[in-house]
């Protein structure tokens, strides 16, 4: 079940606008019980934290103020923070920046309180600022009132969910290029009634910066088998890809029409990768293709091309985005 809105209101002192939602899934990071609760709340210490727990390769703790943290203008509410442990051991100049949840569990409705940041902002950890929170996570009316199920038994439970942000600094740049250059092949078969074979696979021919094939089924593939001539691109170098990465082309294909100049084409856009190299289409219908008025085959040779319009072009980049 997903989290719902119950309230969502800003704190009372108007720095800091909470959102409330509940939700079933307990708190992913951490668990903080209380029990005794009221005797927390006289104890002359007004601060109690948590054990450590890790998360995104740090360490962290729940600092809760059973009365309120009054430096914040908390008194008369219940105080949560989260706080980022063993700072003085992090390297110098060190920054960490976090979302984070904090919750609040409800005995009676078995959900949890999820309480955030409102606006969606990260929080920025460093050497001066070593904990963020809620200085009016709840009221201590609403909190202690049996009937939200809060504090049951002079027990409560509080929890913390911690994602941090870290830049890997990989990524990569897609941008599209046309091909304006010798972007073409033209493939002429020769003997076209005198091919057995099922499939036929021209000479490599490069364009832009992969190699490729022209493939031709010479009575159809798949849905045309049988109907018509397939023709299809090929790209025949998958390795001068990098890893998992896709290349996306616009271009066509075209049956030369020898006689009249009235040649049957189609255009397309794919996008190959290693696990599918090839595509294209049920070019022209056998009877068309052989009908010697039309031109196509002349001398029992056909004349098959590809037109590369369109290339895209991805470039792997660390460390530093590229230059625009």
């Amino acid at each position: 079940m997903g989290e719902t809105s119950v309230h969502p209101f800003p704190n009372n002192d108007g720095a800091i606008e909470i959102s409330r939602t509940l939700r079933e899934v307990p708190p992913g990071d951490y668990l903080f019980q209380i029990k005794s609760f009221s005797l927390l709340s006289k104890a002359e210490e007004k601060r109690f934290d948590s054990s450590d727990f890790e998360s995104g390769g740090y360490k962290w703790k729940l600092c809760l103020y059973p009365t309120g943290y009054e430096k914040e203008n908390g008194k008369g509410h219940i105080s949560l923070y989260l706080a980022i442990s063993e700072a003085d051991t992090l390297p110098l100049g060190w920054e960490v920046n976090v979302e984070f949840k904090l919750f609040v569990y409800d005995h009676i409705r078995d959900k949890y309180l999820t309480l955030q940041n409102a606006d969606g902002r990260l929080r920025h950890f460093h050497r001066f600022k070593t904990e963020f929170g809620f200085a009016k996570l709840l009221s201590l009316d609403t909190f202690k009132d049996a009937s939200n199920g809060y504090l049951i038994d002079d027990s409560c439970v509080f929890g913390a969910e911690v994602y941090v942000i870290k830049s890997t600094g990989r990524g990569e740049c897609l941008s599209l290029k046309e091909e304006t250059y010798f972007n073409s092949y033209a493939w002429e078969i020769k003997k076209i009634s005198e091919r057995k074979e099922k499939r036929l696979f021209s000479e490599p021919f490069t364009i832009g910066k992969h190699k490729w094939k022209i493939l031709v089924y010479p009575e159809g593939h798949g849905s045309g088998k049988g109907k018509s001539l397939s023709v299809f691109l090929c790209l025949d170098n998958c390795g001068s890809l990098p890893t998992k990465v896709k290349l996306y082309v616009e271009f066509s294909v075209l049956v030369k029409d020898q006689v009249n100049g009235n040649h049957c084409e189609m255009k397309g856009g794919y996008w190959f990768c290693d696990l599918s190299k090839s595509w294209g289409f049920d070019l022209i219908s056998l009877p068309d293709l052989h009908d010697e008025s039309k031109g196509f085959v002349v001398l029992d040779s056909l004349v098959v091309e590809v037109y590369i319009h369109v290339m895209s072009d991805v470039k792997e980049f660390s460390s530093k985005m590229p230059a625009l």
